[in-house]
């Protein structure tokens, strides 16, 4: 969350810990079956559904842009280099593990390198790198986004109006629309919109502790509604037949901005060691939600087959933190490897 005029936000590393852990929990507990046949005691569907993790992650990219680019005249090719920069060094690395773990269990290394190539346009890059190539498109039209915000309140409420539409439009021609909605911008831009409106309105929202509570509630419901559909995996591979995935984006978004313009703007946040910690687990989440997935799908199949039952979902979630801390350390390395490269080269991306 270090931006590169040196700014931190130690609130918004403490929503980006939030955000890697629902992802983590979510792929760590379902090891025994894709859906679980019985939703979780309410509201607990936010961690069983995790995937919606990526969902907060966008929000919070929309939030953090509208925030640092805020009145300021942006070198918009400085800008997208920087955000090459930060991404990158990582993102190729796991996309050449991924490739020799394929090549190790037998695969086609000619034919991996051909499938992913198409990653910047198409959502095929591995272990969660599908998200950077819907964050690349964002910062594409990202301009375009924060021109509508400042013209005029209106426009970008009818922009995702406009967008829900269109996903209604493939639900008719398709018969579903989960793939659009999770995997690619057409779903996902909501998320960016909202996050950037929640800071222009953080005053509004800034202190309103009911609302707050009260928009979490609505959003675990609407959740709870979703995990009793059968959720993300009962229809896979994203051939779920409900029109609700037209607007579970849009939900998520609206949730998550409010939230996190809340969260920023209503508290001075500590300094102390458990605040300082948590924040460091978001400093690495970008590290931790692209290399996690190497290990955790086989961890908790030997510790549940050796240890612990992890077949009751109460034990997998209480269980699942105390994995993901086991990613800390090698966290910390690509982290470090990573801002090492990062900060060699100079980048400025705001005009005098």
């Amino acid at each position: 969350m270090k931006s590169s005029t040196g700014q931190y936000f130690v609130g918004l590393d403490h929503v980006r810990a939030l955000a890697v852990f629902m992802v983590f929990a979510w792929h760590f507990i379902h090891i025994h079956s894709g859906h679980r046949a019985d939703p979780p005691i309410f509201p607990l569907s936010i961690l069983t559904e995790g995937h919606t993790g990526v969902a907060l992650f966008m929000t919070l990219s929309g939030y953090l842009f509208a925030k640092l680019l805020n009145g300021k005249n942006i070198n918009y090719p400085s800008f997208i280099w920087n955000r090459i920069l930060r991404l990158a060094p990582l993102l190729i690395l796991v996309i050449l593990l991924a490739a020799l773990k394929f090549y190790l269990q037998g695969g086609d290394i000619v034919a991996y390198f051909k499938f992913i190539q198409g990653g910047l346009i198409k959502p095929v890059l591995p272990n969660g790198g599908w998200s950077i190539t819907v964050e690349l498109h964002f910062y594409l039209i990202l301009p375009l986004l924060l021109f509508m915000s400042r013209k005029s309140r209106y426009l970008p409420l009818a922009f995702i109006g406009g967008m829900i539409i269109l996903r209604l439009y493939l639900y008719h021609i398709n018969g579903t629309v989960q793939f659009y909605s999770y995997y690619t911008i057409i779903g996902r831009i909501d998320q960016f919109v909202f996050g950037i409106l929640a800071y222009q309105y953080r005053d509004y929202i800034k202190g309103r502790h009911f609302m707050a509570l009260a928009t979490l509630l609505v959003f675990a419901s609407f959740y709870t509604y979703v995990d009793t559909l059968g959720g993300f995996y009962s229809h896979y591979p994203f051939g779920s037949k409900y029109a609700v995935w037209a607007v579970v984006g849009t939900i998520e978004g609206f949730a998550y901005s409010l939230l996190i313009a809340w969260y920023d703007n209503s508290f001075h946040h500590s300094t102390g060691r458990i605040s300082r910690f948590i924040a460091l687990i978001g400093t690495y989440s970008y590290s931790i939600y692209l290399l996690h997935t190497f290990y955790v799908f086989d961890l908790p199949k030997f510790f549940d087959a050796r240890i612990l039952d992890l077949s009751n979902i109460y034990v997998a979630l209480i269980v699942s933190p105390f994995f993901m801390l086991l990613m800390m350390p090698v966290a910390w390395v690509s982290y470090n490897i990573c801002r090492a490269t990062i900060f060699t080269i100079p980048h400025k991306i705001y005009k005098r």
